[in-house]
């Protein structure tokens, strides 16, 4: 393949005029959609206006006149038609890590109670899951006298979902990403929530690295509890407000234990006693932010933008394409620069990024590729475990990422080993953020 070819792609490819919704900087090649997605041109104007307009002039009473008391579940029902949910059975609220601590303590509860499963004292996730997902659960099993078991991620790697399903018993509530954030790898939703519910597990599923970038049916699946972050693929800005789904027979079976306010039944009542909303809104806790809330709505709306184009399962056949692209060309233009391709090429396996491993640099040369205008980013490999490498991570976001953006990417990758120029100091200075 050649950049011609690359560019005779975009030219056919019928979701390119979705690349007008955003404002990215000239020179650049953003493949860290992943992380943080890029900003959409409606987002400033919408900022602008909720702040000078419904703020400025509107004050305290723009909560009635603009409609900022219902945003969490007016995002919420955008965000439930990427995911597979009901209108009224998502809300935006909060960081997913607090919402993960909700859904968690609640199916806690819920398991507890249940006389089938109140023996079980193991809550099962992996150990290559996201950070925070382990902490708070950590934090809550300790609270709660429930063990933290988890799965080697060579076992994910070697097993995929048997080693997940295999290893249900004990179990109270199965806590899992839909897709690994450094390797980008895949579980099966529907096979493992199936082998979950028949063995009498609860399921918590986290959306941060799949909710805008494949088609889930949470529903359809019949999954228990989601959690997500507005930020990644939903495109909603830096700390972007999280969402949280919850099965509609469970919702209703427990409180969440932040009993904040605006999950009260009527927050204006002002009782001092708490009274849970029915449904999803009893998720909700403190006073949303309206100015992240309104800018994220903007961001889900992009998405929204591509069912005229196809809707998910179009951007789903598009980032499979750049992927595998991506990994060919890899394959081609630096073959024997010592790097590993470490997401999955079966398609049914692979998110939307790939990710490439190196014994050595890993840091260096996706700081040399920054200056190049190349941006991915940098995940270190686990302290003492060897089947956990240091990762370049390249996310495609089909909504503007392009086959030439690819092609080029490559293209720079193969100059910046060429050259060796990696290695200089400077490419081995680390911020506080990698």
């Amino acid at each position: 393949m050649n950049r011609s070819d690359a560019e005779a792609l975009d030219a056919a490819d019928p979701l390119a005029p979705l690349s007008g919704l955003f404002d990215l900087p000239d020179g650049v090649i953003y493949l860290d959609g992943n992380s943080l997605g890029a900003l959409p041109r409606s987002a400033a104007r919408r900022a602008r206006e909720v702040i000078a307009e419904e703020w400025g002039s509107g004050l305290i009473r723009s909560w009635n006149t603009a409609d900022w008391i219902t945003l969490p579940h007016r995002v919420g029902d955008k965000i439930a038609r990427l995911i597979g949910a009901g209108a009224g059975e998502v809300v935006v609220a909060d960081s997913t890590s607090v919402n993960l601590y909700k859904v968690l303590a609640t199916a806690l509860g819920i398991a507890a109670a249940d006389p089938s499963t109140a023996g079980r004292r193991v809550v099962l996730s992996e150990r290559s899951n996201f950070p925070t997902d382990l902490y708070i659960a950590q934090g809550l099993c300790a609270e709660r006298g429930f063990e933290l078991r988890l799965i080697d991620p060579e076992e994910v790697a070697g097993r995929g979902d048997e080693a997940v399903v295999d290893v249900l018993d004990e179990v109270a509530v199965l806590l899992v990403t839909q897709v690994n954030y450094r390797t980008g790898r895949l579980l099966d939703m529907a096979r493992i929530t199936a082998a979950a519910r028949d063995a009498g597990v609860l399921t918590i599923w986290d959306l941060c690295h799949s909710a805008g970038a494949l088609p889930i049916d949470l529903r359809g699946v019949g999954a228990d509890f989601a959690i997500g972050c507005g930020y990644k693929f939903l495109n909603g800005g830096p700390g972007a407000p999280a969402f949280v789904w919850v099965r509609p027979d469970l919702v209703d079976r427990a409180a969440q234990p932040l009993s904040g306010w605006m999950g009260h039944a009527a927050p204006f009542e002002m009782s001092p006693a708490y009274r849970p909303a029915a449904g999803i809104g009893r998720y909700a806790s403190g006073t949303p932010g309206i100015i992240a809330m309104s800018i994220l709505e903007c961001g889900v709306d992009t998405l929204l933008a591509a069912e005229e184009y196809g809707g998910v399962p179009a951007l789903r056949a598009k980032s499979l394409a750049l992927t595998r692209i991506f990994a060919d060309l890899v394959g081609e233009r630096v073959a024997g620069a010592g790097f590993t391709v470490e997401s999955p090429m079966d398609d049914a396996l692979r998110g939307s990024q790939l990710s490439l491993s190196r014994a050595e640099g890993a840091f260096e040369i996706v700081a040399a590729l920054i200056e190049r205008g190349v941006i991915g980013d940098f995940r270190a490999g686990e302290p003492g475990v060897a089947a956990s490498p240091d990762i370049l991570r390249f996310g495609v976001t089909p909504l503007y990422t392009s086959y030439r953006d690819v092609w080029d990417a490559v293209d720079r990758l193969a100059e910046v080993m060429a050259s060796g120029e990696w290695r200089e100091p400077r490419f081995a200075a680390r911020g506080a953020v990698t």
